[in-house]
């Protein structure tokens, strides 16, 4: 990515409609995500890592800026600037996963419909080809093949984000984003998912790009971390060197703001008021 930019526009009532002022949720950030790397995105909630991660999939149009990302055959792509009816066949290298296990499945949908869509849609498989596909990846995923013909309601929070998975793997995509994965789950769950997501990283050369609040999730799981804050990537290392030594002010607020897990351990300031020394110090 180079000078990512995404602003929305801010209208007034009435029925002439005036431009107030934009709200720029993603300000001219720049970063790289090498092949095989596992990259974290983190942030307080509004910092733009959500848009940051939508843009990169042209789910939403960037205003200005470049997302090049390279393909399979060695051509590389300005993902910011592809018109719309070249994008489709640009996404089978590019899935993502969901934050929401519940709302992210149709509910109307069996887990074979669900898996199985993006190769029906891009016209790669049907029929019995189809069913094999959507088998040999639930089993992948840690699913059985006989689970195709449920419906979401039936699983639990762990198994519709595996369903949610295998719906990524299923177009052996080179690039998944992972929009806050496991934040819906519970703590062992979201260890079994991220486990899943390692061992499918090593088997097939997959690159992550995690969207996450937790850090904790971030230490095991990313090779690198960058750090957002008003639109902005402030600061960009490896994992280790983040969590040793933190070199921007922010990605030491938030790092000090993570809980003990020793319940008489305080914490020695208030968030709000470093947050708001950082802000008055431009």
């Amino acid at each position: 990515m180079r000078g990512l930019t995404k602003h929305f526009p801010v209208y007034g009532e009435g029925f002439r409609r005036k431009l107030l002022g934009v709200i720029k949720a993603v300000d001219d950030i720049s970063f790289d995500l090498a092949p095989g790397e596992s990259l974290g995105l983190v942030g307080e909630s509004g910092s733009g890592k959500t848009t940051t991660a939508r843009c990169l999939l042209r789910a939403l149009n960037p205003t200005a800026g470049e997302v090049h990302f390279r393909l399979p055959d060695g051509r590389v792509v300005d993902l910011a600037k592809v018109a719309e009816r070249e994008l489709k066949p640009i996404r089978q290298h590019a899935q993502m996963v969901f934050q929401d296990p519940f709302s992210s499945l149709n509910p109307r949908m069996t887990v074979r419909e669900i898996v199985g869509e993006p190769l029906v849609i891009h016209g790669l498989a049907s029929g019995a080809e189809l069913d094999d596909r959507v088998s040999e990846v639930l089993r992948r995923v840690g699913l059985k093949p006989e689970h195709r013909s449920r419906y979401p309601h039936a699983f639990s929070g762990g198994q519709r984000q595996r369903i949610g998975i295998a719906r990524a793997l299923i177009m052996r995509p080179s690039l998944i984003v992972c929009d806050e994965a496991t934040s819906a789950l519970d703590m062992s769950v979201q260890a079994q998912v991220l486990d899943l997501l390692k061992e499918l990283q090593r088997e097939f050369q997959l690159t992550y790009l995690l969207v996450a609040h937790n850090l904790d999730v971030v230490r095991n799981f990313c090779d690198r971390v960058a750090v957002m804050r008003q639109g902005r990537i402030v600061e960009v290392a490896p994992t280790q060197q983040i969590f040793a030594a933190p070199q921007h002010a922010y990605t030491k607020i938030l790092l000090s703001a993570v809980p003990s897990p020793d319940p008489d351990v305080r914490m020695n300031f208030n968030v709000g008021d470093e947050l708001a020394k950082l802000d008055a110090a431009g």
